[in-house]
């Protein structure tokens, strides 16, 4: 397995946040109080679990090259759904980051924009990997049609 973020172990865990925007909530909303959430986690948390982890806004787009539900043109969640997801070291101290007095005050802020409430499934990692360099992905392309008549 290649290494997503940095210093992930594959014994680590992943945790996603599905966030859906309350009508009178924008993005910059979400955007300033997921920025104070995550440098508090940065900050209190990073010599205790956490690697690292990224924010994803729904940019309303549907692939229907990759998608098996219907032919969609547009999603209707654009710009109001986002995901938060966290990498770990163990889920244990996942877990005890939320518990910390210095986290929570900033996760109910968060709360407050969100029309779901909140679900934070962790999972394993099972893969992960970059984009070959063009070097790398011609080498590759060249032992793929040499070995397929082989196989």
């Amino acid at each position: 397995m290649s290494a997503l973020i940095n210093g992930f172990n594959p014994e680590g865990v992943v945790t996603i946040n599905r966030v859906i925007l309350k009508p009178e909530y924008s993005t910059d909303d979400l955007e300033m109080r997921v920025a104070e959430l995550c440098e508090n986690v940065k900050t209190y948390h990073s010599d205790s679990g956490f690697v690292g982890g990224f924010v994803a806004m729904n940019s309303g787009q549907v692939s229907n090259e990759g998608s098996t539900v219907g032919q969609p043109v547009d999603n209707p969640l654009k710009g109001r759904e986002a995901l938060i997801v966290t990498f770990w070291q163990s889920f244990e101290e996942h877990e005890r980051s939320h518990r910390s007095d210095t986290f929570q005050p900033l996760f109910s802020k968060v709360l407050e924009l969100c029309e779901n409430g909140n679900e934070e499934i962790a999972y394993n990692m099972l893969w992960s990997g970059k984009g070959y360099s063009a070097e790398e992905a011609r080498i590759a392309r060249e032992a793929k049609e040499k070995y397929a008549l082989a196989a």
